[in-house]
């Protein structure tokens, strides 16, 4: 059978858009075809607004995200296989889905920890509040 993944994270984008939230991809930058800008990636992570006004030409195909996006005032091409999403969550809320690894991943599911550490911090709301924490959470 083919992979669940791409369905997954197209359902939820679809959620998530269709509550008014913006959508964000958790996307671990050391996969290999992992196409971003340089210095966007922190910790071996990169987390990608793809909401509609944030970027352009936005395929959710069943290889491989594409889109472009600004970074910089500098319009880029992204490119990221859907194996190296490890999260789709909606900005304001947290709330979304983490992605199991894929079977290449088998170390991090032999340690007892299939997700790892996924969750990005959170942003500083505006006016430098900070923001409440992530609803992300892993269920075993």
């Amino acid at each position: 059978m083919t992979s669940n993944r791409p369905y997954l994270i197209r359902a939820m984008y679809e959620w998530i858009g269709d509550n008014g939230m913006t959508p964000y991809l958790l996307v671990d930058a050391g996969v290999a075809g992992v196409r971003v800008p340089p210095g966007v990636a922190r910790d071996g992570k990169v987390v990608l607004n793809v909401a509609a006004r944030a970027v352009s030409q936005l395929d959710l195909g069943n290889q491989s995200i594409h889109f472009l996006a600004r970074f910089g005032g500098v319009s880029q091409s992204v490119e990221v296989p859907v194996a190296a999403v490890q999260a789709i969550y909606a900005q304001e809320t947290g709330q979304g889905m983490m992605m199991a690894p894929e079977p290449q991943d088998a170390d991090a599911v032999r340690d007892g920890d299939p997700f790892g550490d996924v969750v990005p911090p959170p942003d500083p709301a505006p006016g430098g509040a900070p923001r409440r924490g992530s609803h992300l959470r892993v269920v075993k």
